[in-house]
């Protein structure tokens, strides 16, 4: 069962500001770009809706700390760990990993918070536990990996996004799936 999913990414000049350091509000895009990648892994996707289910997936929580800048034309890895799968909300971890330059270096880490939430009549929203179909395919990822030191490989299988011939993805599954 998949707790991890790698997006490889460039920055681009759209990216940047006037300095050609990435803009802090582009980390976040890229964090949902993982996610989104992540949930296509599993044959799903971010608008629920479109497998069936009738529930959303807002944040209420999103967060990023910086360690080192990220340039106009670095490839930076982003990591995605589940960090938490509670009854009734997702918690990734995203670790952003420069592997232009030697040696990689993380250079930035963030965490979403999402809840599933079904739309009341009247439009509000109320939280509701994951849906079997989604909660299945999704595990938190093991303790050492959310605690400890990040593994700069770049895993087992990777496919070309359809953004860019240079951007890569793929998911890591769990020796027990």
């Amino acid at each position: 069962m998949p707790y991890e999913f790698q997006l490889l990414r460039r920055v681009e000049f759209a990216d940047t500001d006037l300095a050609g350091i990435m803009h802090f509000s582009n980390f976040f895009r890229f964090m949902e770009a993982a996610e989104t990648a992540f949930m296509r892994s599993l044959g799903l996707s971010v608008v629920l809706s479109r497998a069936g289910l009738d529930v959303c997936l807002p944040r209420v929580h999103a967060e990023c700390d910086f360690a080192a800048p990220l340039h106009f034309e670095d490839e930076v890895l982003i990591h995605l760990l589940v960090e938490k799968k509670g009854t009734r909300t997702l918690t990734y971890q995203f670790r952003f990993i420069r592997r232009s330059g030697s040696p990689p270096r993380e250079v930035a880490r963030g965490r979403i918070v999402a809840v599933c939430a079904a739309r009341e009549s009247n439009g509000s929203l109320k939280a509701v536990p994951l849906p079997k179909l989604l909660a299945d395919k999704i595990q938190t990822a093991p303790a050492d990996m959310l605690n400890g030191a990040l593994s700069l490989d770049s895993g087992p299988k990777s496919q070309k996004s359809n953004r860019s011939s240079r951007n890569t993805q793929h998911a890591t599954r769990s020796k027990a799936s």
